[in-house]
């Protein structure tokens, strides 16, 4: 049987590889809210998050933009090294505190070059990335406010692994892109119908399943990506 490792890409490595790749790696405490990288600036880091989950955001018109991905211990951030790009495409920001794996920017190319599974993992990492990132771009578009709100409270709870959610209404307009008004209505439709309990940024899931009811298909389009590419 394969050892098991909080973070699922590196749990996909031979044990030799994992082995190898750790001993680059440097354990760190990510707090709410810190900035991993901004659009345009160096990737100096990767992180692959153990108990913790990130962000990520697409600046539009110099607003605070709008949420693209979620990465938890499912995946990693700084994808772009592995693409050969040094310069962060992407606003990077910590949403759950807690541990992950760091790496500096030289250490992951060399981990590259010396691994074939590793990357063998990381590519087939960026093709669930871009599934994903089309996946959210049609989403926002064409699904309700109330459907993308259950889809984003099912991944932050797939990556927080755990019922209780600390979000502000403020926050979850930012990140939906819509209007605090809408979050209210679509957070209030959710918790009359019992599938959870909000009060003062404070977010309770009750009702995991009704919640995957009321989601768009988006939500397990990206789980059944996700597990069919990287399972």
């Amino acid at each position: 049987m394969q050892p098991r490792h909080p973070n699922r890409l590196l749990a996909a490595l031979p044990r030799k590889d994992r082995q190898h790749f750790l001993a680059g790696c440097e354990t760190v405490v990510l707090g709410f809210a810190d900035v991993l990288s901004d659009p345009g600036e160096p990737v100096r880091h990767v992180y692959f998050p153990t108990k913790s989950y990130i962000s990520l955001v697409s600046p539009i018109d110099n607003h605070a933009g709008l949420e693209v991905a979620l990465v938890g211990n499912e995946g990693m951030h700084g994808i772009a090294l592995a693409l050969g790009v040094d310069i962060s495409p992407l606003h990077a920001l910590v949403q759950g505190e807690g541990f992950a794996l760091a790496m500096n920017a030289a250490t992951y190319r060399r981990e590259l070059r010396y691994s074939t599974a590793l990357r063998r993992v990381m590519d087939r990492y960026i093709y669930v990335r871009m599934r994903q990132l089309a996946q959210a771009a049609a989403c926002n578009r064409y699904h309700v406010v109330e459907a993308r709100l259950a889809r984003w409270l099912l991944m932050t709870q797939d990556r927080a692994h755990s019922k209780n959610l600390h979000i502000t209404q403020l926050f979850l307009a930012l990140m939906l892109g819509v209007r605090r008004v809408g979050i209210t209505k679509a957070a209030g439709s959710l918790q009359k119908r019992g599938l959870i309990d909000y009060s003062r940024g404070n977010i309770r899931i009750l009702n995991r399943r009704g919640l995957i009811g009321v989601s768009c298909s988006c939500y397990n389009i990206d789980k059944t990506t996700y597990n069919d590419i990287l399972s």
